[in-house]
């Protein structure tokens, strides 16, 4: 198993592509500390058990921390009950985010704050705390830790009416390219991902195709299908295993070929 004896804090894991990373891990032999807002997931698929618990099931190994992200004491607790667990605190999947669509001039000032707060202060609170755990442990081979920090497509291109969303991305990628040159020295890899359209939390012949978005992210799209939580996992799997040994400051888009297009 490619994750033996590693502790991974992956955020926003109750639901969606935060929950498809924290079964890969735990599948791949990963102690989980699954992390969120809330315990049961809003898009589970076709299992409406709590993440920790769809593993303890699986014989996984993992606990549930009730954390907001924006919250730098939770955050400490987060990180605290890691390593209280497990020992020591190997991969940060900093995957909590919120999204809305709005122009610059239809966000309100309390919109944009919540955004920023929960997906651009969180990764930070997150990378710090995490971060400065991983260089107080000892080294792994080269490596005392990773963060995986969980972006989009939107943070590299400028999408239509998704100012607020688009900008908080654009500063995570840019935050993993900063964080993998100032903490490479140390043996700490840090790397994103950039998922494009993903579905979530349903059965892809479930899908409604004809919806307007969903049909132009098809038609964007090389590969003869829309993204699912598991091809985001995948990519998070490689980024957390030894054979992402000499790979920093990367952000590895997940799109199906979008933005080749």
């Amino acid at each position: 198993m490619r994750l033996a004896g590693r502790t991974a804090i992956v955020t926003g894991s109750s639901s969606g592509i935060g929950r498809a990373i924290a079964l890969r891990f735990a599948r791949e032999g990963a102690n989980v500390v699954v992390s969120d807002i809330r315990e049961d997931p809003i898009w589970s698929g076709d299992d409406e058990r709590p993440t920790a618990d769809l593993i303890t099931a699986e014989n996984g190994t993992a606990v549930f921390q009730q954390t907001d992200v924006s919250d730098a004491a939770a955050v400490d607790r987060l990180v605290n009950r890691a390593v209280d667990e497990y020992g020591r605190l190997d991969i940060v999947v900093n995957n909590a985010g919120l999204v809305f669509s709005s122009s610059v001039l239809d966000t309100s000032e309390e919109d944009w704050d919540r955004l920023m707060d929960v997906n651009l202060r969180g990764q930070f609170l997150s990378c710090k705390r995490g971060i400065r755990q991983m260089m107080d442990q000892e080294p792994i081979g080269e490596v005392r830790g990773r963060v995986i920090n969980v972006a989009s497509q939107h943070g590299l291109v400028g999408p239509p009416d998704f100012f607020a969303y688009a900008v908080s991305k654009g500063g995570m990628i840019q935050m993993t390219r900063q964080l993998a040159v100032d903490y490479a020295k140390h043996g700490i890899i840090v790397n994103g991902i950039a998922p494009g359209r993903i579905i979530t939390g349903t059965h892809p012949g479930e899908v409604d195709m004809t919806d307007p978005v969903l049909e132009y992210s098809r038609s964007r799209t090389p590969f003869p299908r829309l993204g699912r939580a598991e091809d985001v996992a995948g990519a998070a799997l490689f980024l957390a295993s030894d054979d992402c040994s000499y790979i920093s400051g990367h952000n590895l888009l997940v799109d199906g070929g979008w933005m080749a297009y």
